[in-house]
């Protein structure tokens, strides 16, 4: 199964918070699922820790480094998924979760988040 991380599931996952949920942590590291970092999450958490609102235990050049070794795969912004969230309906507001939900769809992935309006959209999700 090919799992996109929201930003909070990453940061719980490498910063080995509880709040990340048992099933989507055992998920995650299951070596027959193939994990999923956005761009959008990583610019997202750029974003929030320039604004201080944000604060990580780690550096995010750190995380980006743990995503890496976690073999995780990075997933570009194509051009088609800014159109497929231009489609959506503005159930969800947040533009970095907007994109998710469009890559998720667009992907076939399921989405590890504990936002249930994804659900809205028809997305996979796993928490």
């Amino acid at each position: 199964m090919n799992l996109l991380l929201d930003t909070h599931a990453l940061i719980w996952f490498s910063e080995n918070d509880p709040m990340l949920g048992e099933p989507a942590k055992r998920a995650i590291e299951s070596p027959d699922n193939i994990g999923w970092v956005s761009m959008a999450t990583l610019w997202e958490m750029a974003i929030k820790l320039s604004i201080r609102k944000l604060t990580l235990q780690k550096t995010l050049a750190e995380i980006i480094a743990q995503v890496t070794a976690n073999g995780f795969d990075l997933l570009p912004i194509a051009p088609a998924r800014i159109l497929t969230v231009e489609q959506l309906p503005f159930w969800h507001r947040d533009p970095f979760d907007r994109l998710l939900i469009a890559q998720a769809l667009s992907e076939g992935f399921t989405l590890v988040s504990n936002e249930a309006v994804f659900d809205q959209y028809g997305a996979k999700r796993l928490w």
